[in-house]
């Protein structure tokens, strides 16, 4: 097989040549400095496929955000925790989810600062535990910068806020912004006409988690009350001792 004239070899050969000729890559021309034209036609194609954010909630009609109706929050007592950090875009935050409240007949509202987002969910833990309160909304804002401390810090608030929730069984809501620049956080909480103020809907839901808990709880002591017995074997009325 080490020889040229080898019919095994030539038929080898000629199979590879026929092989390579027919194959799709051969048939393309090649234009010299193709590749570099490639990153800035796929960066064209990501920004072309790229969705637009989706209107705000109180704007035009959208399927994205939160449909803001109001509600009846008289009686209830909230509190407002809010951070100190990025105090610009937390006080719009905080007025917005006051306001909201407010709307909906909220007139006993608590606000208390901390330093920091990480301090919040303690603070939300302390004022649960005077029972006081129907419902807490904790109100801060993250901006990504450098180091690995807004993903750690993010994580530990989301997880400390929920199991808020779940432990003392009250609403409590998640206004804390995660957001990559300063732009973003501005837009989020309509500081100077941008965008949208999410603490209005923070405010809404607090109002409407209260009232979810409330409503249950009054059905559950409708069924578990207890009859009246009727006076002396007549018809059942308001009169006669509790069986």
């Amino acid at each position: 097989l080490k020889s040229e004239d080898c019919p095994q070899r030539a038929r080898f050969k000629f199979c590879w040549a026929l092989r390579a000729s027919l194959s799709p890559r051969a048939s393309r021309p090649r234009v010299a400095g193709a590749a570099s034209f490639a990153p800035p036609m796929a960066a064209e194609d990501a920004k072309r496929q790229k969705l637009e954010n989706a209107p705000n909630p109180d704007g035009p009609p959208t399927i994205r955000g939160l449909d803001l109706p109001l509600f009846d929050g008289k009686g209830l007592k909230i509190a407002i925790i809010s951070a100190r950090w990025n105090t610009v875009v937390c006080e719009s935050l905080t007025s917005g989810a006051m306001d909201a409240m407010k709307a909906c007949g909220v007139t006993d509202i608590t606000v208390e600062h901390v330093a920091g987002s990480y301090e919040i969910p303690f603070a939300a833990q302390v004022l649960l535990e005077t029972k006081r309160f129907d419902g807490i909304v904790c109100i801060g804002c993250l901006i990504k910068g450098e180091t690995m401390h807004f993903e750690y810090i993010s994580e530990a608030v989301t997880q400390g806020i929920m199991n808020l929730n779940l432990k003392y069984n009250t609403p409590v809501i998640y206004g804390i912004l995660g957001c990559l620049n300063e732009e973003q956080a501005k837009a989020r909480a309509g500081i100077e006409g941008a965008g949208h103020n999410s603490g209005k809907d923070w405010g809404y839901t607090v109002v409407e988690s209260c009232l979810l808990k409330k409503k249950y709880l009054r059905a559950d002591a409708a069924r578990t009350r207890p009859a009246r017995a009727a006076p002396d074997g007549g018809a059942p009325g308001l009169r006669g001792r509790r069986l």
